[in-house]
């Protein structure tokens, strides 16, 4: 007889529950502990980032074999393949940045910090 909640129904919930609490935890830390978090999660291999991209290329296996077959209309194999290569994109856009996240900041020894404008540079 099937467990009436089967575990991956439990460590998907289990999951859900425990990125809210980090998003939680996140907005509570001290500002000097949140760039290192944000690199650990933002990580395009390790990161929950990779992780979910990874998630995200099975779920897509799954649905080519099924639309294959008839079972899933094509169009959510599309669907998943596109939302694991657009998220791999972004994975790659933000590993660019992990690095002046996870290292150690030293202020500025001469001169005073100076707030820099924000510049919006999309590059593929």
């Amino acid at each position: 007889m099937p467990h009436p909640y089967p575990y991956a129904d439990y460590l998907a919930d289990s999951i859900a529950r425990q990125l809210t609490q980090l998003a939680d935890h996140l907005s509570q830390m001290p500002a000097d502990q949140v760039p290192q978090l944000l690199g650990r999660v933002l990580d395009p291999e390790d990161g929950v980032i990779g992780r979910f991209t990874g998630l995200l290329v099975a779920g897509s296996a799954f649905a080519k074999d099924h639309a294959e077959r008839g079972a899933l209309p094509p169009e959510v194999w599309l669907a998943l393949g596109r939302a694991a290569n657009e998220l791999h994109d972004i994975g790659l856009d933000l590993d660019e940045h992990t690095d002046s996240l996870t290292a150690p900041t030293t202020p500025p020894v001469t001169r005073p910090a100076v707030a820099s404008p924000l510049v919006v540079r999309r590059h593929r």
